[in-house]
C-alpha cells in the first residue's frame, strides 16, 4: 500500500511551489495568477528511509527500493468551488481519491503575490477550503440519502444504513466535519462512509507557507494557524516552499548543509511524510536480502499475515511463519545469519502484531 497526499488550498497560496519542493522537480508550473494548475499534476516519490542503507551494506542487494508516497497537486479551489465555482467539482473528486489533505495556507505577505481573497489571513483561507468540502460532502450524503430511502421501504437491513445515513446528514448540515460525527465507528454507518470517501472525514495536515525569513520560528500568521489546527488536534508544518524547491538541484549533502544554515532540521518532504505516517497510522518493516532491500508501507496493528500479502496475496494465503529480527539487532549482529547465532530472531506465528523497524522473512506454503 502506498500514501496519496492531496495538496489543497486557494489560488496562489504555495501549492505548486510545494509540489516542486517535495517532488523535487520542476514538473508543477508555478505563476502569479490563479488557476495555474489545470490539470492535477501527479508524483510518485520515495520514502526517505535511512534504514535501509545500513541493510544494503550488508546484504548487498541488486536494488534497493524504498516504500513510496503519491502526491497530488491539486487546482486552488475558490468559494462556490462546490457549485462549480472556478474549477469545480472536477477537483473535489481529485481530493476524494487522497488519503489525506495536505492543506497549504499562506503566512507570508508579498505585494508582488497576489492573493484571490485581497489579503492574508490563514484561519479565513483554510476556512473558505473546508466550507466548500463540507458543502460537497452535504451534496453527497443527499444523494446517498435519497437512494438508501428508497431501497429501505422493502428492506430491514438498508433501512439502518438510511437512517444512520440521515443521522450523520443532519450533522453535516449543522456545518461540522464527518471526523467529529459521534457514531462515526458504528457498524450502521461503515458501509456508507467506506463507499461515499466523504471529504471531511479525511486527515489533515496544514502547512503554513512562510517566506524565506520566517523560517526559523513562527510569526503571527504560523501561530493562528497553529491555534486553529489544535481545536481538531490536526498536525502543522511550517516551511518555505520557494526555499526548499531551489535547493531541487542540490545533492543530500548541499541540502542538509543548506537547511542547516537556516536552523532546519529536516527537510519539507522528511516532516510531511512523518506527519503523514502519523496521522494515517502507518508504519514500515523491512525485507532484505541478494535480490533487494525494501522498505514496504502497512497500518499499525496488523498482524504478520496482513502484512505478508502486502509482499503477495500468496504469502498471505499460505502464511506459516514469520521470522522476525529487529533493524538494530539486525545491522549490530551483521544480518540474518547473526541474529540467528545471537538467539535474537524471533519465531513469529499468525497474531503476532507488526513492529515499526521489523527486518522479515516470511515463510508461506
Amino acid at each position: 500500500m502506498s500514501l496519496s497526499i492531496g495538496i489543497v488550498g486557494l489560488p496562489n497560496v504555495g501549492k505548486s511551489t510545494l509540489f516542486n519542493a517535495l517532488t523535487r522537480t520542476q514538473n508543477a508550473q508555478a505563476a502569479n495568477y490563479p488557476f495555474c494548475t489545470i490539470e492535477p499534476n501527479k508524483a510518485t516519490v520515495p520514502v526517505p528511509d535511512e534504514r535501509l542503507a545500513p541493510l544494503a551494506k550488508i546484504t548487498k542487494p541488486e536494488k534497493v527500493v524504498h516504500a513510496t508516497v503519491d502526491f497530488v497537486d491539486i487546482a486552488g479551489l475558490v468559494k462556490g468551488a462546490s457549485k462549480g465555482e472556478g474549477l469545480g467539482n472536477k477537483f473535489l473528486a481529485n481530493i476524494r481519491e487522497a488519503s489525506a489533505i495536505l492543506h497549504v495556507v499562506r503566512c507570508f505577505e508579498d505585494e508582488n503575490v497576489v492573493h484571490v481573497e485581497g489579503g492574508i489571513d490563514p484561519v479565513r483561507d483554510a476556512e473558505i477550503i473546508e466550507t466548500e468540502l463540507l458543502l460537497a460532502d452535504l451534496e453527497s450524503i443527499a444523494k446517498c440519502t435519497e437512494r438508501l430511502g428508497k431501497l429501505a421501504r422493502s428492506d430491514k437491513e438498508v433501512r439502518k444504513a438510511y437512517d444512520a445515513a440521515m443521522a450523520l446528514k443532519a450533522h453535516i448540515e449543522a456545518g461540522l466535519p464527518v471526523s467529529s460525527y459521534p457514531q462515526h465507528d458504528s457498524d450502521d454507518i461503515a458501509p456508507t462512509l467506506q463507499e461515499m470517501q466523504f471529504l471531511t472525514d479525511k486527515k489533515v495536515i496544514y502547512v503554513a507557507n512562510v517566506s524565506e525569513g520566517g523560517v526559523g520560528e513562527d510569526n503571527d500568521f504560523v501561530r493562528r494557524v497553529r491555534d486553529y489546527a489544535a481545536k481538531t488536534g490536526a498536525h502543522v508544518v511550517r516551511i518555505c516552499g520557494k526555499m526548499e524547491e531551489e535547493l531541487a538541484g542540490l545533492s543530500d549533502a548541499e541540502r542538509a548543509d543548506f537547511l542547516k544554515s537556516y536552523g532546519v532540521e529536516s527537510s519539507s518532504l522528511d516532516q510531511i511524510i512523518r506527519h503523514g505516517y502519523d496521522v494515517l497510522g502507518l508504519q514500515s518493516f523491512l525485507t532484505a536480502g541478494p535480490m533487494e532491500v525494501r522498505a514496504w508501507t502497512i497500518r499499525k496493528g496488523w498482524k504478520a499475515p496482513k502484512a505478508a500479502g502486502v509482499i503477495h496475496t500468496d504469502f498471505e494465503k499460505g502464511f506459516i511463519r514469520a521470522q522476525v529480527s529487529s533493524f538494530e539487532d539486525y545491522v549490530r549482529l551483521g544480518g540474518e545469519q547473526g541474529c540467528k547465532a545471537a538467539g535474537v530472531e524471533r519465531v513469529e506465528g499468525k497474531d503476532y502484531e507488526m513492529q515499526d523497524g521489523d527486518v522479515v522473512h516470511f515463510l508461506f506454503n
